[in-house]
């Protein structure tokens, strides 16, 4: 008798979209303390174009024999749970599945994951806008656990990207920890960062007590950053050299079913943006690829596989 299995699209040798494979896996039973998805949504990140691109590979952070899997948050609904799982089959969940060294992603149609490291998705929001929070949700919560409650009398923030998918989440939730919120963007999209509850500029000066880099401008947002303030960026160990008594962090993303829970629940109250551009097939991977790296996309391509 023939192995059940899935599609999940995976790259062997990368080399950009082209290199998107969709290959068939044998069926995995959860174990103990873990559920299997039935996937029904998975977000097209610049992450993955990373991956793809093999920039992950040439840093030592993907080292797999065979292929390396593509995607790292998802929603979907419960269809198997291992022991010790007090989750009933058919629940929705949405959840994240972090690092780079795997055999599969979030690309997929079914996952295997440890229960922790989901969350319930609320009635009244659909899956396919639930798959749009974990991996930024998560990413702008640590970075407002990096800068902390905002200094008395300095909290000028900027946040380059204002108008992508973290560093919406951070003029959100920046607010609330007393920072003065300032969106860095294209001018077409100030009605939508002004909404957040943000200022805005697109052109910004150098002054500001502190910088969330979402945009990846390295050097050059570093630049805005006052003498002895704070610069977040996005990709651990690739940050700017730290200068002028500037403190110099960077987001590292993990899995957190617990913290998941409260940004769902904020995202099905409308207090968080969950912004698709356009759902896509498994086999239009690579071309949710190539149009992500053209850029100037306002929301996520999602795959249903």
């Amino acid at each position: 008798m023939q192995a059940a299995t899935f599609r999940t699209a995976v790259v062997r040798v990368p080399n950009g979209p082209d290199s998107i494979e969709i290959i068939d896996v044998p069926v995995a039973e959860p174990g103990p303390g873990q559920i299997r998805v039935a996937i029904a949504a998975a977000t097209v990140n610049p992450t993955d174009l990373g991956v793809a691109a093999g920039f992950f590979h040439s840093i030592g952070l993907v080292n797999q024999p065979e292929h390396t899997g593509l995607g790292w948050e998802f929603a979907g609904v419960v269809e198997a749970a291992g022991p010790g799982v007090d989750l009933a089959v058919g629940t929705r969940v949405a959840g994240l599945v972090a690092g780079f060294d795997r055999d599969y992603g979030t690309y997929a149609e079914q996952i295997v994951v440890p229960v922790a490291d989901v969350a319930r998705v609320p009635e009244g929001l659909d899956l396919v806008a639930a798959t749009t929070v974990p991996l930024n949700g998560l990413a702008a919560a640590h970075v407002v656990d990096l800068l902390g409650d905002a200094p008395t009398g300095a909290g000028r923030l900027l946040v380059t990207g204002a108008a992508g998918a973290v560093g919406a989440n951070v003029a959100v939730l920046a607010r609330e920890r007393g920072w003065q919120v300032t969106g860095l963007a294209r001018a077409g999209d100030e009605e939508f960062v002004r909404g957040l509850g943000a200022d805005f500029t697109a052109d910004a000066e150098p002054g500001w007590d502190a910088v969330v880099d979402s945009a990846q401008l390295n050097d050059q947002a570093l630049k805005l950053v006052r003498d002895g303030g704070a610069y977040v960026g996005m990709r651990p160990g690739l940050a700017p050299p730290a200068e002028r008594g500037i403190s110099v962090t960077s987001v590292l993303t993990a899995s957190d079913g617990t913290r998941l829970a409260d940004l769902l629940d904020r995202a099905a109250a409308g207090d968080l943006p969950t912004r698709v551009y356009a759902v896509v097939a498994l086999d239009q991977a690579a071309e949710a690829h190539r149009a992500t790296a053209r850029g100037g996309l306002r929301g996520r391509y999602v795959i249903r596989p």
